[in-house]
């Protein structure tokens, strides 16, 4: 099975740490070759990536534990969700995505997809940067697996199939759960001093990046509500600001509130 660049990239970076030769595991190693050899990657480059890997990986951690603890509180056993590192394009469950879609859960397989690059975009483009702003994505993703497990997901899809014109507003206030489902972690986070300063203010500037109003504008395009899929960039803010100042799911109530 081809790995791709991501893949590629990342068994380098494994190999490297591990001292294990993954592509001869794997199978992978020698062959006829078609053309010269990539440049592997810098020693830096190395250090970064396996850095970024440590971090995503301890947030995913931290945050499917915080749920788990909520989850065991009502009695009910949380399903871990998957987390899946690529970059450029990933084959999945949900078919296949570019490096375009950015992080996005698939319900079929439970799996996160997070192309890290994107990181670099948020960061670049939209001018949100900081660890706590990559740890908001990975929480609001996993904000979707929580829908997911609670029956959330599936009863908003036929909703939406049933009442199709109400499908944006939907799809806004599904997202806006998954926002406030972020700050509810971010929120433990704070009680158990994993948090820094000013890293809700990093949250919060991730959240407002990613709103459809600002969106749009950085795309050149006049923002129009009705076709908001992910809720405005003050919407995000608010019920991030709700899960964290609550700490509390039953908070996050969206498909209720005005």
């Amino acid at each position: 099975m081809p790995l791709g660049i991501g893949g590629v990239l990342l068994l380098i970076a494994f190999s490297a740490i591990t001292g294990v030769d993954l592509f001869a595991l794997l199978g992978l190693g020698g062959g006829a070759q078609t053309g010269p050899a990539p440049a592997p990657p810098s020693q830096a480059d190395l250090a970064a990536e396996e850095d970024h890997v440590r971090f995503v990986s301890f947030v995913l951690d931290d945050v499917q534990s915080t749920w788990s603890t909520m989850f065991s509180q009502s009695g009910l056993t949380y399903p871990e969700a998957r987390l899946v590192l690529y970059r450029d394009a990933v084959e999945t469950a949900c078919g296949v995505a570019p490096a375009a879609v950015g992080p996005f859960y698939c319900p079929p397989d439970t799996s996160v997809y997070l192309d890290l690059s994107f990181y670099e975009t948020l960061r670049e483009r939209y001018g949100a940067s900081g660890d706590f702003a990559e740890a908001y994505v990975i929480a609001h993703e996993i904000g979707h697996h929580v829908q997911q497990a609670t029956g959330t997901m599936d009863a908003v899809r036929t909703e939406q199939q049933a009442r199709p014109a109400d499908a944006n507003r939907l799809s806004v206030a599904l997202e806006l759960q998954a926002d406030c489902y972020a700050g509810v972690w971010a929120a433990s986070a704070d009680a158990r001093s994993i948090m820094s300063h000013g890293d809700l203010e990093e949250g919060l500037n991730a959240a407002a990046a990613v709103g459809d109003d600002r969106l749009g504008h950085a795309a050149g395009r006049t923002p129009h509500q009705e076709t908001f899929t992910h809720g405005s960039s003050e919407q995000r803010m608010a019920w991030f600001r709700t899960g964290f100042d609550t700490g509390d799911p039953s908070a996050c109530d969206t498909f209720g509130a005005r």
